[in-house]
């Protein structure tokens, strides 16, 4: 992998689903990272869960925070950003492993850490991950890199998308 891959696309669109068919087809052993995954009460989405692929799990934001962090109706959950996502991050930069980041948005951005610690794994140019379409300056300077390949999740291409980064990842 000679790029960072990055999908982006509306909420709701699929990039975390496309992330995880991508690594489905590759060896465990080969990537390392985290993913988000919505909670939800009685139908409704009441927070996101961050999951890591060596097993852990933690808060990532919940209507019920008191977090003084907050994109909309969530608390941001710093503390287990900081001591969950980055000691993953941190992990799969020290093993040389592809780094999976699901998702650099604002939630994430929140942390410090967080941020300079994705800096850290794009220098690697090994990080395939999905980000925020928003317009936000750390987000919008990540895009811009030369070292991002920018792939844009849509309706009518979601289904293609994987087999696609697959064969730029040469798997």
């Amino acid at each position: 992998m000679t790029n960072n891959i990055l999908l982006a696309g509306k909420p709701g669109i699929g990039k975390t689903t496309a992330i995880k068919r991508i690594i489905e087809k590759l060896d465990p052993d080969e990537f390392s990272g985290f993913y988000s995954r919505e909670i939800r009460e009685e139908g409704k989405r009441v927070g996101f869960v961050l999951e890591t692929f060596s097993g852990k799990s933690g808060i990532l934001a919940h209507v019920n925070s008191s977090s003084v962090h907050r994109v909309s109706k969530y608390g941001v959950n710093i503390k287990d950003i900081n001591a969950i996502a980055v000691p993953e991050l941190q992990l799969a930069r020290e093993t040389g492993k592809i780094i999976i980041i699901d998702e650099i948005a604002k939630m994430e951005l929140f942390s410090r850490l967080f941020a300079s610690e994705v800096t850290e794994c794009l220098n690697t140019k090994r990080v395939l991950g999905t980000i925020q379409q928003r317009n936000h300056p750390f987000l919008d300077e990540i895009k811009s890199r030369p070292d991002v390949q920018l792939i844009e999740l849509m309706m009518e291409n979601r289904d293609q998308i994987p087999m696609h980064v697959l064969k730029i990842l040469k798997v």
